[in-house]
């Protein structure tokens, strides 16, 4: 029998979720929500294939790191992106010893790395772009105004896994105080021990950037972890496969131990969207926490779509051969919400409304769901309910941009809450 998901029963349990103020509520962000915009004028970081193709195109200038571009190229075809170029380099310069490959030798090696971290560096260093003016138009000043607009029990925590300042430059526009593991004032200190306490600093918003940041260093002289203005010392946790062995050590063990404690945490929930469920130590940390938790519950908010050359067509990953639907499959406190499908209680079905849409619901639906074109109807008609209506389309809020907008849409709810609450 197949199975359908009606969105517009699970967008009523979010929207409770969201407007609780008993709940625990994180997100995870990956790399969509620093691409998310509002308009021509919103600041981004590029996508993965543009981000490669620029810096590669760049770097083969030097007619001998051409060489090695065009190899690797032809190598890892379709998997050709900055990760699998920054893992097949740092694995070659671990064997290459005292031989050359393509013509470089250890040391020239070493340097383009070093060149291309750099270039990688001033791709996401978008915030020296940013104006008063540019505010407007940025997703991340709209998901710092909702966090700002109504007091919880428990603040809203952020873990991320990028290394920009949009989420910094959203919050501090908004005048939202927060927490993001530093100390001090002239030089800020990381403190991990206040990481380990779900209780510090309880009224304000906590920030984690789970694989390092611009403008994190290690001070020489005492070895700490300071933060300051960024510069090509930044001890990012760049995207190669030696990124999962840099993540056991500080402060990357503290933060991914927040992670786990949050979700251990009575009455959590945390929302993901933006990630790919590609990083196998983060997605570790989820599964194994959600085995020991009694109440917590993941929903992942999936942007699947993808562009198949193949068949000329776009389509969708969320299906029986994806890591992140298997994992859902085998764990009911994990929930995916696909675009065309979901994955809920351990079970999948397409998106399909059991209604035509009612306008006086409680969340319109142009918030969360767009409808397949009816073309069955004529333009004019006064036909209602005609047998073309499917009820299926796609889950728009898998987007973070669209998310911000749903999010946004709550805002008189809570503050009419906040209203009676002060009032009593």
């Amino acid at each position: 029998m197949l199975i359908t998901h009606d969105p517009s029963e699970y967008i009523k349990g979010l929207q409770q979720l969201l407007i609780s103020d008993k709940k625990r509520i994180s997100f995870l962000f990956g790399a969509g929500s620093s691409m998310a915009k509002k308009n021509t004028d919103s600041l981004t970081v590029p996508s993965v294939h543009p981000l490669t193709n620029d810096i590669v195109d760049n770097l083969s200038e030097t007619p001998k790191y051409k060489v090695l571009f065009d190899e690797l190229k032809e190598e890892l075809t379709e998997n050709f992106n900055i990760e699998t170029i920054l893992s097949n380099f740092e694995q070659k310069i671990g064997v290459i010893g005292k031989s050359t490959l393509n013509g470089l030798n250890k040391e020239e090696l070493d340097s383009l790395i070093e060149k291309y971290k750099e270039k990688i560096q001033e791709k996401i260093s978008i915030h020296t772009e940013f104006t008063y003016e540019k505010a407007k138009s940025m997703v991340q000043v709209d998901f710092a105004r909702w966090i700002g607009q109504v007091d919880r029990k428990f603040p809203i925590e952020i873990f991320t896994t990028n290394y920009d300042y949009l989420f910094e430059l959203g919050l501090e526009y908004c005048n939202i105080p927060y927490y993001d593991g530093f100390s001090g004032s002239y030089k800020p200190f990381f403190n991990s021990e206040s990481i380990e306490d779900m209780n510090f600093l309880p009224n304000q918003t906590k920030l984690w950037k789970i694989h390092g940041s611009l403008g994190w260093q290690i001070e020489e002289k005492t070895k700490k972890i300071i933060r300051t203005e960024s510069s090509g010392k930044d001890i990012l946790i760049y995207p190669s496969i030696l990124k999962y062995n840099n993540s056991k050590k500080q402060p990357y063990e503290s933060l991914m131990d927040r992670l786990s404690n949050f979700l251990k945490s009575d009455d959590s929930i945390l929302i993901a969207c933006g990630y790919s469920f590609g990083d196998e130590h983060i997605n570790a940390r989820i599964e194994t926490a959600l085995n020991t938790s009694t109440t917590a519950h993941v929903v992942f908010l999936y942007y699947d779509k993808y562009w198949c050359d193949t068949d000329s067509k776009y389509k969708f990953r969320l299906s029986e051969e994806d890591s992140l639907y298997k994992a859902a499959i085998a764990n009911s406190k994990m929930s995916v919400y696909g675009i065309r499908g979901a994955v809920i209680g351990g079970k999948y079905g397409e998106w399909k409304l059991k209604n035509e849409p009612d306008k006086d619901a409680s969340v319109n639906i142009d918030l969360y769901f767009d409808e397949d074109f009816d073309d069955s109807k004529e333009i004019g008609s006064q036909e209602v309910g005609s047998e073309g209506w499917s009820g299926k389309g796609d889950f728009t809020i898998t987007d973070f941009s669209k998310l911000v907008n749903f999010l946004s849409s709550l805002m008189p709810i809570n503050e009419i809450r906040s209203w009676s609450k002060n009032a009593k």
